[in-house]
């Protein structure tokens, strides 16, 4: 269907890597569930099904990811890489994650962050995704020929942990408190109950996200960390500003 004169633009689509079939649930949902709830597609990608984990079974966990995609109103799809606790910093993943790129053709992109204190395989996603981006806008690599360059995409970085978050980026806050947001954000880690049953993973990262919103004047809020810096066409589009400390 075409849009009316005076509809909004569509919005570019949402690309979110994962390692792991939780960590963007985890990482990112709150922000997810606020921009679906905006009328953006969103697409996870997970590269692996989480068969390394002390809790659950890769058949489990996989429903379970597609359970919380769902949730969240995304699609989901998992690529078979080095395998769960095995993943390895190689071109050849980079240029699978670039030919993903291609297709998808988001203007948004969540990949864990590259801090060193966390699972080695989400900051050695958040590497490939970074070279993939690259590679996506290079017209002459032979392996993707096929799919037209795509440039453009802002890529944003999620700590899954708060030993994951940047010291060396300014973070981003994205104000998730809308009631339906939480909502479904917090359906979404639940339903990784293979997870959720062994740790309090939910009550971890609503507590950080309360503490995000404490400190920007909001309820709720995620911290991303942009790759690049942000360019704005104007300081009208800046929110108020919520210093209360």
């Amino acid at each position: 269907m075409k849009p009316t004169p005076n509809s909004p633009p569509e919005l570019p689509p949402l690309l979110a890597f994962g390692a792991h079939p939780d960590d963007i649930e985890f990482g990112c949902g709150g922000v997810i569930a606020g921009e679906t709830r905006a009328g953006r597609k969103a697409h996870f990608v997970v590269c692996s099904r989480g068969e390394a984990g002390t809790h659950g079974t890769p058949a489990i966990r996989t429903a379970e990811a597609e359970k919380a995609a769902v949730l969240l109103g995304a699609s989901i799809e998992f690529l078979e890489l080095d395998g769960d606790a095995h993943l390895e910093v190689r071109a050849v993943h980079a240029l699978r994650l670039a030919a993903i790129l291609r297709r998808v053709k988001p203007g948004i992109v969540l990949a864990p962050s590259l801090a060193g204190n966390q699972h080695p395989d989400h900051w050695r996603l958040g590497q490939i995704v970074r070279d993939a981006m690259r590679l996506a806008r290079y017209g002459g690599i032979a392996e993707l020929r096929d799919l037209a360059t795509h440039a453009g995409a802002q890529l944003f970085f999620y700590a899954i942990t708060p030993e994951a978050e940047p010291t060396d980026i300014t973070p981003v806050l994205v104000n998730v408190s809308a009631p339906e947001a939480i909502a479904a954000w917090t359906a979404a880690m639940e339903a990784h109950a293979s997870q959720v049953s062994a740790r309090g993973y939910v009550e971890l990262q609503l507590t950080r996200a309360r503490l995000s919103g404490l400190r920007s004047g909001v309820g709720h809020a995620m911290a991303l960390y942009p790759n690049e810096p942000l360019v704005l066409d104007s300081l009208a589009r800046l929110s108020p500003a919520t210093w209360h400390f």
